[in-house]
């Protein structure tokens, strides 16, 4: 997709959702059905993912981890949003994002109540193949950080609750 292409696209949604800021709020949903043994089938967009424990935890590998996946989510909406910053600014830029995070399974295998669970920390890594200005890349990466919406999430902290109710049998 060329610069102008892509200012054409979002034009009216900006110009839509300037006037009308209630139709910007888009309610996005994720599905899981509790699998065989310690495993659980998410439905995405494009197909059936199996998750399950890391072998760091019991797992034996042949499912997805749920952390693998939350580092996937990260790398990809970064691409992206690299990608859609990347035409904005019509600056021709190819490359690998990498996200990397440090767990400590003791937390999570309630081994020692004092180790986090979750990631103690992430990092997100580009490795830009461009003709670009160091100022032009520094921009880029500037706002692909401002704009990609899954590391906003998680340098944000969004409100999160948590609920049950019995399913009908």
């Amino acid at each position: 997709m060329r610069h102008d292409e892509l200012r054409a696209v979002q034009a009216p949604l900006k110009e839509r959702y300037r006037e009308d800021p209630a139709a910007a709020l888009v309610t996005l949903t994720a599905h899981a059905t509790l699998g065989e043994g310690v495993t659980c089938r998410v439905q995405t967009g494009q197909a059936l993912a199996v998750a399950g424990l890391h072998p760091a935890s019991g797992g034996d590998g042949t499912q997805l981890c749920s952390g693998d996946l939350l580092l996937e989510a990260l790398a990809a909406c970064a691409g992206v949003t690299m990608r859609a910053v990347a035409t904005a600014l019509a600056i021709d830029v190819e490359g690998q994002v990498t996200a990397e995070g440090v767990l400590d399974f003791r937390g999570t295998l309630g081994v020692d109540r004092a180790a986090p669970v979750g990631f103690a920390a992430i990092g997100l890594r580009f490795a830009l193949d461009t003709g670009a200005e160091d100022d032009g890349i520094e921009k880029l990466v500037e706002l692909t950080e401002r704009y990609c919406v899954v590391l906003q999430t998680l340098t944000g902290a969004p409100a999160l609750s948590v609920d049950w109710t019995r399913a009908a049998r």
